[in-house]
């Protein structure tokens, strides 16, 4: 840290709601030049997102209700790590099974993004997955709630980054995992991470 950043510190914390996968506290947190400041956030498990490309550079995309939203959207299959001793890339595994019935035979690391650092210690990992295959119909996932509407659609990777940048696709790690997934095949798959390649400390809070 250099000698012009200040350290901001958290002198008091008061958690307003504590749930099972994420609370929201209230932070009073030192200022530069003196006193302090009410910082409002959410402290999240995190999430996994996955972009699962088949052998034809099709992406495998979700349409799924979010009720915050009120309607239908984009997505990737993803979900919270919200499993205690369940690795990153093991998470996503599960994710990508339980929501299109799919496995894969090699995975690496795209992309780690906070999806909100303005409200939000959310950290989501996306993953590529590639070499796809089918889980038994007999060990497919029972979808109840939401994920019993989800409806899949394998859409050409370009075709999915031009809806990004017309702006049908607005969620977060959807747009991540897309445009990383478009750079990466650019550059002819060189620099991806393994999928067991540690987050880095500047990441997590």
């Amino acid at each position: 840290m250099s000698a012009a950043e200040h350290d901001y510190q958290v002198i008091a914390r008061v958690e307003r709601y504590a749930g099972p996968l994420f609370s929201v506290v209230t932070d009073e947190v030192t200022m530069p030049g003196g006193g302090t400041a009410a910082r409002d956030y959410i402290r999240h498990t995190g999430a996994v997102g996955v972009v699962a490309l088949d052998d034809a550079g099709r992406v495998v995309l979700l349409r799924q209700y979010r009720h915050p939203l009120g309607r239908r959207i984009w997505e990737l299959p993803a979900g919270l790590t919200d499993i205690q001793g369940e690795g990153l890339a093991e998470a996503a595994a599960r994710e990508l099974a339980e929501e299109t019935d799919l496995t894969a035979g090699r995975w690496d690391v795209l992309v780690d993004l906070h999806t909100s650092p303005g409200c939000s210690t959310e950290l989501v990992r996306v993953f590529l997955a590639r070499d796809l295959g089918e889980v038994p119909a007999a060990d497919r996932h029972d979808r109840h709630g939401e994920e019993a509407d989800l409806s899949l659609h394998r859409v050409d990777l370009d075709e999915a980054v031009a809806r990004v940048l017309t702006g049908e696709i607005t969620n977060a790690i959807c747009v991540a995992g897309l445009l990383a997934a478009a750079r990466a095949r650019d550059a002819g798959w060189t620099g991806l991470r393994p999928a067991d390649a540690p987050v880095s400390s500047a990441t997590t809070p």
